[in-house]
């Protein structure tokens, strides 16, 4: 029974074990890198960034994500898989700044 358990626990961290790994800093209000170029068709990790002292919201209508980074902090936002095509992304606290895109091919 008790290695059913642990098996079902385990089963989620298999289908991203070989997902890549992204990065996106915020810093000044704004996205570094603007650009983010991924394989499609394969889930990925992104890990956000916010090396500000407020927070920020990572937002994506195409990606249908949004997820608030405190200051100083970090999040990992799951991604994919996605079909080829370019993906905007913003920041909703400050958006005039934050931008950036997400381009999969």
């Amino acid at each position: 029974m008790k290695r059913l358990l642990l098996i079902s626990l385990l089963l989620p961290l298999a289908a991203y074990a070989g997902g890549d790994n992204y990065t996106l800093v915020i810093k000044d209000h704004r996205f570094q890198p603007s650009e983010i170029t991924i394989p499609s068709g394969k889930k990925i990790r992104l890990k956000v960034v916010n090396q500000d002292a407020t927070p920020e919201e990572f937002e994506s209508h195409a990606l249908n994500r949004e997820k608030v980074v405190a200051g100083n902090s970090a999040a990992t936002i799951h991604i994919g898989p996605l079909a080829p095509g370019r993906y905007p992304f913003y920041g909703e606290f400050n958006e005039a700044t934050a931008q950036g895109v997400i381009i999969a091919q």
